[in-house]
């Protein structure tokens, strides 16, 4: 199924950069403006329920939270100019909800902004769940009304033939058909379900 409209050039060529230039730093004025792209997110009853730790390269937040990276994203996301923290509200303040069912998929809403964002400026966000999600929460105090939920490590892709391919690169998606409503084939049942 294709359109008679265009793909815009995020959705055409977004990608994960495996690796980000270790020399470039996303200025405070641009991290401004990327949280402000978050932020204006839609979310279930305008409850806005993200928070972010900022991690810059080299900083106090950057030292305590390396350590808490799995192998696999320690090789390659401090290096990163960024590395956000995002966490989810565990129930929603100012409300009588005790737990938003909303709050996880709010907070995808909140990055994918951020992500279209900083395409717009000309940096790459890889986002990753590969961290030791305890030891996070607890080098920073997160509170238990909140969770630890993902990281996004932001900057500039490096230059290089390695960072265009592998899994974070990967263009290949399901059809369209294949992720619709009644689906073109069946969906298999994971075991022991």
């Amino acid at each position: 199924m294709t359109s008679g409209t265009p793909l815009t050039d995020f959705a055409l060529n977004r990608f994960s950069p495996l690796r980000f230039d270790g020399t470039h730093t996303v200025t405070p004025t641009d991290l401004s403006t990327l949280l402000d792209a978050a932020r204006r997110a839609p979310s279930a009853g305008n409850a806005q329920p993200w928070r972010f730790v900022v991690a810059h390269r080299g900083d106090d937040h950057h030292r305590r939270l390396v350590p808490h990276l799995a192998r696999s994203s320690a090789q390659w996301a401090p290096e990163a100019s960024v590395l956000l923290v995002a966490i989810s509200h565990r129930w929603v303040e100012d409300t009588d909800l005790e737990y938003s069912e909303f709050a996880h998929y709010d907070l995808g809403q909140a990055v994918a902004h951020l992500t279209f964002q900083a395409w717009a400026m000309g940096l790459a966000v890889h986002q990753f769940r590969a961290f030791d999600k305890a030891g996070i929460t607890a080098a920073f105090g997160v509170p238990e009304h909140l969770e630890v939920t993902t990281i996004a490590a932001i900057g500039r892709p490096a230059d290089d033939a390695a960072n265009l391919s592998g899994a974070g690169t990967s263009r290949e998606r399901r059809s369209v058909a294949e992720v619709t409503w009644p689906p073109a084939h069946q969906w298999k049942r994971p075991p022991g379900r």
